[in-house]
């Protein structure tokens, strides 16, 4: 069976009042895919981001998600459409408690109301990161930076998306932490959980990734499998080699 898409981003181009940050951006999410969204710092993945969730609209282009065009929606209302997004520097509700933090936002799939087992609950976010588990009570403000970022995806399930965003899902954290984030992605992505990720750490990111898409000033340069991505250009567009 073939995958649908799910996502379709094409020719985007979008401002900061005057300051033109995406001048021509375009990237696909198919159903159960995994891309890799790339780039050095400054040219325009987060704003990509933002652009997707409708927090700073494209001026021009076209974004569908789940077929329907999102650029008029008011940002809410995209991500009731399925989007679960994991921003860049995490944003927990720093004075509520893990649990709060979690419940905060957590619905149903219309799946769920018919039966399906697959509703992402407190109980599966609980098996993915046990460590949650041990701090209901204390508040998102006193978690360590890994932890953090635990509750934060846990927080974004717990919407049941249709498509997860993450933003830097690992940016600043111990190894052994950013370890237990990849294995947690990883098993996300067998699950089937359709995935756009920005991260910088291609001995990671590539071996889970369908399809990775390399933005340069704003613009999309390059696309394609991640065995596609060879040294010169990785080496020109991330400054580092792709092995």
């Amino acid at each position: 069976m073939s995958s649908t898409t799910l996502l379709s981003v094409k020719n985007i181009a979008t401002f900061y009042g005057k300051s033109q940050a995406l001048f021509d951006v375009s990237l696909e999410v198919k159903t159960g895919e995994v891309v890799a969204l790339m780039g050095r710092n400054g040219v325009g993945k987060s704003t990509t981001i933002r652009s997707i969730c409708n927090l700073t609209p494209a001026a021009s282009g076209e974004i569908t998600l789940v077929g329907k065009k999102t650029t008029k929606i008011a940002s809410h209302k995209v991500a009731q459409l399925g989007i679960g997004l994991v921003p860049e520097g995490r944003r927990c509700f720093p004075n509520l408690t893990v649990y709060e933090n979690l419940m905060a936002t957590a619905r149903e799939s219309s799946s769920a109301k018919n039966g399906d087992k697959d509703n992402w609950n407190l109980e599966k976010v609980n098996s993915l990161f046990p460590k949650l588990t041990e701090r209901y009570e204390q508040v998102a403000s006193t978690l360590s930076g890994g932890e953090q970022q635990m509750l934060a995806i846990g927080r974004a399930l717990l919407t049941n998306p249709k498509l997860l965003i993450l933003d830097e899902a690992t940016e600043g954290l111990a190894p052994i932490v950013r370890q237990e984030i990849w294995a947690a992605i990883k098993q996300l992505r067998e699950a089937g959980q359709s995935i756009l990720l920005v991260d910088k750490t291609l001995s990671e990111l590539l071996p889970i990734c369908d399809h990775c898409y390399i933005l340069e000033k704003g613009q999309s340069v390059w696309h394609g499998k991640p065995t596609e991505l060879k040294d010169d250009i990785s080496s020109r567009y991330l400054g580092v080699s792709a092995k």
